[in-house]
């Protein structure tokens, strides 16, 4: 893949619009297109090419990155199930670095290999401020030429690339990490309504867990967020509980059991429920306020 050749990209969301804009930072011809086209216009500020539909993105490009929401919108562009498949994907490779179901993902796979396409699954860790960075975490699978081709294109999008196996590896993978990475926050929010409802100081709080044992960046990013009231996105409440539900079935697949998963659900779903949809993930300490609320109630 050299820099002469153009690089499909598609979906211009909170996490692709900085992934798109790095590669063309580092020189990459971007042949662009979103669904919400203004969303489009950082990337044609910036050098890439946009383009009025899909399909002009796959007559151009033999490689075509996507950053997609679901399932729905990976076939809609696809055109998966339809008599324009074969002609969008056969002699491309298509790199998905969405979070999608992994029994999605192999199926997929198969029907992108049978008309003569490539498959390869790239999911990212990380949110708006790592993609901004191009400090993400990724993970690969697909046949491992594949692989090899892929991996160089994800360079200035990513600090890291691991190599996981087979479909759906990948996705799997992603979906271990986003166990910790789940919990882990809705445990901060929830540490963090306890030093509230004991009038504790929570710049105070802050700064004993930036300095402790289990700082993280995440950790650091979050705690911030909580004290000063910010729920500006960088990982929606939205896309965490599509995540969780994500998590779940694929749990429930392999006859595992995840409590602490299944209360962030529930969690989730509640924040979700309170229209905080597109607030940060963070935001999920609404919900246990409100269950808070909710048991005073009820003993009063």
């Amino acid at each position: 893949m050299t820099a002469t050749i153009e690089i499909g990209f598609i979906g211009l969301g909170t996490m692709g619009t900085p992934m798109a804009l790095n590669l063309l930072k580092a020189g990459t011809p971007l042949v662009v297109w979103n669904r919400s086209k203004h969303r489009s216009d950082n990337l044609a500020a910036a050098g890439a090419r946009v383009v009025d539909h899909p399909i002009d993105v796959f007559a151009r490009c033999r490689t075509v990155i996507l950053m997609l929401a679901d399932e729905q919108a990976m076939d809609a562009v696809l055109a998966r199930g339809g008599h324009d498949f074969a002609a969008r994907v056969c002699g491309k490779a298509i790199v998905s670095m969405g979070t999608m179901s992994p029994d999605y993902s192999r199926c997929l796979s198969d029907d992108i290999h049978a008309v003569g396409g490539v498959y390869v699954e790239a999911p990212v860790s990380g949110s708006r401020k790592p993609a901004e960075a191009g400090q993400l975490v990724a993970m690969l699978a697909g046949d491992a030429d594949d692989v090899v081709a892929v991996r160089p294109l994800l360079a200035p999008m990513c600090r890291q690339v691991f190599e996981c196996g087979a479909i759906p590896a990948a996705l799997r993978m992603k979906l271990a990490v986003n166990v910790c990475l789940i919990t882990l926050v809705t445990g901060l929010a929830e540490a963090t309504h306890f030093a509230k409802s004991h009038n504790l100081d929570l710049t105070q709080f802050a700064a004993i867990l930036d300095e402790g044992p289990m700082a993280s960046d995440v950790s650091r990013i979050k705690i911030s967020k909580l004290v000063c009231g910010d729920f500006t996105r960088q990982a929606a409440i939205t896309d965490v509980l599509k995540n969780s539900r994500l998590v779940m079935e694929a749990a429930r697949d392999a006859a595992t059991s995840l409590p602490l998963m299944q209360a962030s659900l529930a969690l989730y779903a509640e924040t979700e429920a309170l229209g905080l949809g597109d607030d940060d993930m963070i935001a999920v300490i609404r919900a246990i306020e409100e269950r808070t609320a909710g048991s005073h109630g009820k003993s009063s």
